[in-house]
Parts: C-alpha cells; structure tokens; sequence
C-alpha cells in the first residue's frame, strides 16, 4: 500500500475550546476548517501526519482514565522543561517527570484527552 498521508480524528464535547487549545497553546498550524451546518471540523498538520478536530465526542472533567480513553498524543520536544513553562505560562497545569532514560510531562486538552511531551533524547539508549 502507498499511504499519502495518515491522520487521527479527535471527536471532542468541547470542539470550540479543542480547536483552541490546539491552535493557540500547542501552536499547530491549520490546514482547513469546515464548518456548516452537521459538519464542523478543524484540521492541524501534526508532524507528518493530521489532527482532525470534529464535534461528536465526549468530555471529562479533569484528564480522562485509560478506560475512557486509552490512547495519549505525545510530542518530541528538544526540551521538556521549556515547552512545559510555556504551556504553563497559558494556564495549561503539566506535570514533569524524570526517569533513567529522559524527561515527559503530562497535561489534557479541555476534553480531557491526555497529551505528553518527551525529551527528543533517550531513544535507545
């Protein structure tokens, strides 16, 4: 098979406040919007893959359990204590912790998603 692109859709209770969080404190740029009547949708470039951001989903109040959710998005950072201070610094409450083979911090969307950093260091070591 030849893929073009590959993406994951994010279906969210919050979608005004998702597409925000998403654009404005994770600064992902935009490649389209849909929005008319049935279908609203934002779509961010993620790496080489998509984030598609529709309406239709559900919300929690505070980070989501692995049984509400069991996946987590996790973004290589060259420096997790930096990235983390700036998420801070708009009000976003991350975690930081340290192990044997590098740094993460952890922090949710305002559905409740659950979103990692990781220290671009430590593959394979």
């Amino acid at each position: 098979m030849k893929f073009t692109m590959a993406g994951i859709i994010l279906f969210t209770e919050n979608y005004e406040k998702c597409v925000a969080f998403y654009r404005w404190a994770l600064e992902l740029e935009i490649l389209h919007v849909i929005d008319r009547p049935g279908e609203r949708l934002t779509t961010f470039l993620l790496g080489d893959i998509y984030l598609m951001v529709e309406s239709g989903g559900t919300a929690s109040d505070g980070a989501k359990t692995i049984k509400q959710n069991p996946t987590k998005f996790r973004f290589n950072v060259p420096d997790v204590r930096e990235t983390s201070a700036a998420l801070r610094n708009k009000g976003i409450n991350v975690q930081v912790f340290e192990h044997t083979w590098g740094i993460t911090a952890e922090f949710a969307d305002p559905d409740g998603n659950l979103c990692a950093l990781r220290s671009d260091t430590g593959f394979g070591d």
